[in-house]
C-alpha cells in the first residue's frame, strides 16, 4: 500500500510541474511561431491546463480502468466549483466577469450536462464523438466571443493578454532550442507523471478495497485540481474554472468514450456522483450569477457542500 500511495503522490508531483512546463514551453513556441494570441489562449493554453485529465483518464481508460477516468472528471468538475472557487471567494468576495457568467457559464453547464447524460447512457465510442464534436463548437464559439471582446477593446481582451502576455515575454527572452526542450520536457513528464499515478492509484483502490472510481473522483481530481486551487481568486474571475469545466466534460470525457469503448463504469458514478457534479455546477452558477460576486457565506457553502460530497463519492 505504502508503495502505491507514494506512486499517486510522485505522480501529482510530476503532473503538477511538468504540465505547468508544457504550457509554458508550448505557449511560448507558439508565440515564437507567429501563431496569434487569440489561439494560444484559447486553444493551447485550454488544452494544456486540462492536459493532467486528458492523460490521467486516457491511460485509465485504456488500461480498463475507466472508473478512475470518469471519477477524474467528475471529482475534478466538483472541485472545481466548491473547494477551488469557494477558497478562492473565503479570502475575499470574488468579482466574477459579466461575459463569464453570461457566454462561459451556460457553455461549461451544457457541457457538463451533456457528458453527464453519456455517462448515464455507458460513455459509449457514439458519445465520445458527440463529445469531441461539441468540443470543437464550443472551442469555434470561445474563439468568435475572443474576437468580439478583442473588437470591442480595440486592440485585444484585456482577460486574455494578461493570460498570455506573460508566457510569451518569457519565451521571446528563451533561445529557442530552450523553449523546444521545454515543451517536450513537459509533455513527456505530464505522461510519465500520469502513468505513475494511474498505476498507484489502482493499486490504492484494490489494497484498500475502495471502489477505483471514488479514487479518481477524490485522491486525482484533487490532484490535478491543485494548480487552480494555488490561483483560485484568478481562476474563478477570469472564468478558467468554468472553461476547464468544460475541457473536462467534452475532451477528456469524449477520449474516455473513445478509448474504453463503453466499458463498465460503477452504478455510483453514473448515479451520485452525476447527480453531484449537476448539482454543485448549478449551485456554483447561481452564485456567480448574484450581482456577478461570489461572497463570504456562498463561498463556505460551496466548501461545506464539497466536504459532504466527499462521503457520497464513494458510491462511485
Amino acid at each position: 500500500m505504502l508503495a502505491f500511495l507514494l506512486a499517486c503522490l510522485v505522480g501529482l508531483i510530476l503532473l503538477a510541474r511538468a504540465s505547468d512546463a508544457l504550457v509554458s514551453g508550448s505557449s511560448a513556441l507558439a508565440a515564437r511561431l507567429g501563431v496569434p494570441t487569440l489561439v494560444v489562449g484559447v486553444v493551447i493554453i485550454g488544452f494544456g491546463t486540462s492536459s493532467p485529465e486528458l492523460l490521467v483518464s486516457g491511460l485509465a481508460a485504456a488500461g480498463n480502468s475507466p472508473a478512475i477516468g470518469v471519477g477524474t472528471v467528475i471529482g475534478s468538475n466538483i472541485a472545481n466549483l466548491s473547494l477551488v472557487l469557494g477558497v478562492g471567494a473565503l479570502v475575499a468576495p470574488l468579482a466574477v466577469r459579466a461575459a463569464v457568467v453570461r457566454r462561459e457559464a451556460p457553455l461549461s453547464l451544457l457541457a457538463t450536462v451533456v457528458f453527464a447524460v453519456a455517462v448515464r447512457d455507458g460513455l459509449t465510442r457514439p458519445w465520445g464523438l458527440v463529445l469531441l464534436v461539441l468540443l470543437g463548437v464550443s472551442l469555434g464559439l470561445l474563439v468568435r466571443w475572443a474576437l468580439a471582446d478583442r473588437a470591442e477593446a480595440g486592440n485585444g481582451s484585456r482577460a486574455l493578454r494578461e493570460e498570455v502576455t506573460g508566457v510569451i515575454e518569457t519565451g521571446e527572452t528563451r533561445r529557442m532550442a530552450v523553449v523546444v526542450g521545454q515543451a517536450l520536457g513537459g509533455l513527456v513528464g505530464t505522461m510519465v507523471g500520469a502513468q505513475v499515478l494511474v498505476w498507484g492509484a489502482v493499486g490504492v483502490a484494490r489494497e484498500a478495497s475502495l471502489p477505483e472510481g471514488f479514487i479518481g473522483a477524490t485522491i486525482v481530481a484533487i490532484g490535478t485540481s491543485l494548480p487552480e486551487l494555488v490561483t483560485a481568486a484568478q481562476a474563478a474571475r477570469r472564468g478558467d474554472l468554468l472553461g476547464s469545466n468544460l475541457f473536462n466534460a467534452l475532451a477528456v470525457g469524449g477520449l474516455i468514450a473513445v478509448v474504453g469503448g463503453g466499458a463498465a463504469v460503477g452504478g455510483g458514478l453514473r448515479g451520485v456522483g452525476v447527480f453531484v457534479m449537476l448539482a454543485v455546477s448549478a449551485l456554483a452558477l447561481l452564485f456567480m450569477g448574484r450581482d456577478f460576486k461570489v461572497v463570504r457565506w456562498e463561498a463556505a457553502a460551496l466548501l461545506v457542500v464539497y466536504l459532504v460530497t466527499l462521503p457520497l463519492l464513494s458510491l462511485g
